[in-house]
């Protein structure tokens, strides 16, 4: 049987939270000021700019902005500050975090229409394109690169291709991909990039953040439907000094400062993306080898989460869910309505020998009597 790793009492195989290194937990140990420079100079600022770094080689285009509260509001906070009170926003949606968008859209009331796609069904850019002459209204789109209601992974290149020639503004919701698996946002010509502390980054959950072109960050001034999730407003205040508008979550920004070092450590952005690749591969071949079998084609399946379908009409997943977790390992249940399926992260502190242990404590759950109806 599995035995637990020492100072952890289980490995989070999910999309984020997700499993961190001793080093990250480690440094939530210490009390921050958020008034001095130590803090929002020496960290905070030094963090954004190191996000914008990773995001992209045209660094003087871009800034970074800092959003409490988890990646859902720093979302709320991009598209309820970059869409002004004239404009009309797009959201096309593959999945459940992109019809967040829309509700986010509905509450605060941004003019917005919706183009939807199966959620086994990758984003297509050409049709995408053809809205444009329909409804030349729309000054803004939205959609998420990596849907991890099912795990598959969006085309951003021609999807980015088709928005900017189109000469609208882009938002992508990159909150499960950044970090983890590498492009370009400058060369992609994206507006707002918006992912948060928990995912690939591997830190712990606390705060979101919006990587954006200057030039568009400037042109959300006074658009904001909130005083708390005014982009802009957190923007000016941030670049003045590094001091965040209202209370940071400081532990958990010093957390992420040390998940940025480790990241740089592990060898960047492609080095990461390798080993979320070679994890997901192991994977993917020791649950088929099992007898399982995934939701999406291998064509459509991103690194970061894999989702596979109940091998039976009568599979318990509760039952499965609570064996694997007496042996280390919390999954994550489905969350699509076409099937019935379960789905097994691949990212954070997560190595290829955790994803073989991993297949080891499935097989020897699968072939128990509790699971044997």
């Amino acid at each position: 049987m599995y035995e637990h790793i020492p100072d952890n009492p289980y490995l989070l195989l999910t999309p984020g939270p997700l499993s961190t290194s001793k080093g990250v937990r480690n440094a939530l140990l210490q009390d921050w000021c958020t008034w001095d420079a130590d803090y929002n100079v020496e960290i905070v600022q030094n963090i954004r700019r190191r996000l914008v770094s990773f995001a992209t080689a045209g660094t003087a285009a871009y800034t970074s902005v800092l959003m409490q509260g988890s990646g859902s509001f720093a979302v709320e906070a991009a598209i309820g500050s970059a869409v002004p009170k004239d404009g009309k926003l797009l959201i096309i949606t593959n999945g459940a975090y992109g019809v967040r968008m829309v509700e986010m859209a509905r509450a605060l009331k941004i003019n917005h229409i919706t183009m939807s796609f199966s959620e086994t069904r990758a984003l297509d850019a050409e049709i995408v394109e053809s809205i444009f002459p329909q409804d030349p209204a729309i000054t803004h789109v939205a959609f998420v690169h990596c849907e991890t209601t099912t795990g598959i992974l969006n085309p951003i290149e021609p999807l980015a291709d088709a928005v900017k020639g189109a000469g609208k503004v882009l938002v992508v919701d990159a909150m499960s991909s950044f970090g983890g698996i590498p492009f370009d946002i400058g060369a992609l010509k994206i507006d707002f990039l918006i992912s948060s502390s928990n995912k690939c980054i591997q830190g712990v959950p606390g705060f979101g953040f919006v990587v954006a072109r200057k030039t568009a960050l400037k042109g959300c001034e006074g658009n904001a439907r909130s005083l708390c999730f005014d982009l802009y407003g957190q923007w000016k205040d941030m670049d003045a000094s590094g001091k965040w508008r209202y209370t940071s979550p400081t532990h958990v920004v010093h957390a992420f400062y040390e998940a940025l070092n480790e990241l740089e450590d592990e060898g960047g952005v492609a080095t990461r993306y390798a080993r979320y690749c070679e994890n997901q591969s192991i994977l993917v071949n020791g649950m088929r080898a099992l007898g399982f079998r995934t939701l999406l084609p291998d064509e459509l399946q991103s690194p970061i989460i894999t989702s596979f379908l109940y091998p039976s009409a009568d599979f318990d997943f509760r039952v499965f869910y609570n064996a694997m977790k007496t042996r280390g390992f919390v999954l994550y249940p489905g969350k699509i309505s076409q099937a019935d399926t379960f789905r097994i992260g691949n990212i954070g502190e997560v190595y290829p020998e955790d994803i073989r242990r991993l297949l080891a404590a499935i097989r020897e759950v699968v072939s128990a009597p509790m699971l044997q109806r």
